[in-house]
């Protein structure tokens, strides 16, 4: 297997550091024992990206959580999970194409293939995972697969806020985490070459399944290997939860083939398949504090607020 450029740049200026909490509140972030990495293991990338990287981040906010509208809630409680797929990224950078659903109409999982001229781009859920104006009361988490087929570049599987710099793969940039699947390094707001994660990922085949998950018990993100869950790569993130809207993210380059899951096939990790894990299950019942981002009014779809902000 030959392995694409990616693209990385220098550490980051004023990185956290975050402390636990001596209160009762949820912890802050802090950093993964793992070792980290100064370099990746595989490939390097060039100031320049990462210097637009960080000009996008200053210039573009982080979009306050939203209420979907009301007929994509209406979809939900019909069709459920199906209504996730994955957007086609609008950035020339994307060559290859992403197939919504199953075949012949029915729905199914999201199929993504790429071509060798693929250059790093991140694609996003067309929904929230994770929907901060939304009650999570009964809930366990939220829970998405990734089944790899093919991978003559890089795969990187994760959970991102927008807008987030398209041209950066999930876990290199603000509110993202990335698992990257060239070196098995995870990564967290983390520009350089991240950490190592578990020893069970020192092997990977076209053909394995990862799993990307939000544990809302701990505030983690954690993943799976074919079934079997990894501890978790970070905790203490994406707090308070009312205050993100957290998409699936997931950085490709090069030719590469996967399908994204959110639940419409059954998950190969067993407990995601339980009611608790389902990524439907909490949109439609409004959290306390959602008034007091929006109003109580509905709001434009996300792709019509991200256009406007632009302009």
């Amino acid at each position: 297997m030959s392995w694409f450029r990616s693209l990385h740049g220098p550490p980051r200026a004023g990185a956290s550091e975050g402390q636990a909490s001596t209160t009762d509140a949820p912890p802050g972030w802090t950093p993964a024992p793992e070792q980290s990495h100064k370099f990746g293991r595989y490939n390097e990338a060039t100031d320049g990206e990462f210097e637009s990287a960080e000009r996008f981040c200053a210039r573009y906010p982080l979009q306050p959580p939203r209420l979907l509208p009301s007929d994509v809630v209406e979809r939900i409680n019909v069709g459920g999970c199906q209504v996730w797929n994955m957007e086609v990224p609008r950035t020339p950078r994307f060559v290859g194409r992403v197939i919504s659903g199953g075949e012949k109409g029915k729905a199914g999982v999201c199929k993504v293939v790429t071509g060798g001229q693929c250059a790093d781009t991140c694609l996003f859920s067309n929904l929230p995972l994770m929907a901060g104006l939304y009650e999570m009361q009964g809930k366990a988490g939220i829970y998405y697969e990734v089944l790899v087929k093919k991978m003559d570049g890089i795969i990187a599987i994760g959970t991102a806020c927008r807008p987030y710099p398209e041209w950066r793969l999930p876990g290199w940039n603000r509110a993202s985490v990335g698992l990257h699947l060239d070196d098995m390094r995870k990564f967290y707001e983390d520009p350089d070459g991240g950490r190592d994660y578990s020893p069970i990922l020192s092997r990977f085949a076209c053909g394995d399944m990862i799993g990307c998950g939000y544990d809302f018990s701990a505030s983690s993100v954690f993943y799976t290997y074919n079934g079997i869950r990894l501890p978790d790569a970070f905790g203490g993130i994406y707090l308070p939860r009312n205050q993100y809207d957290v998409f699936a993210a997931i950085g490709v380059e090069g030719a590469c083939e996967f399908e994204v899951n959110f639940g419409a096939e059954l998950f190969r990790w067993k407990e995601g398949n339980e009611w608790p894990w389902r990524v439907e299950g909490h949109v439609g019942r409004l959290s306390s504090t959602s008034g007091r981002f929006c109003g109580g009014e509905e709001l434009p779809t996300y792709e019509a607020r991200v256009r406007d902000s632009y302009e």
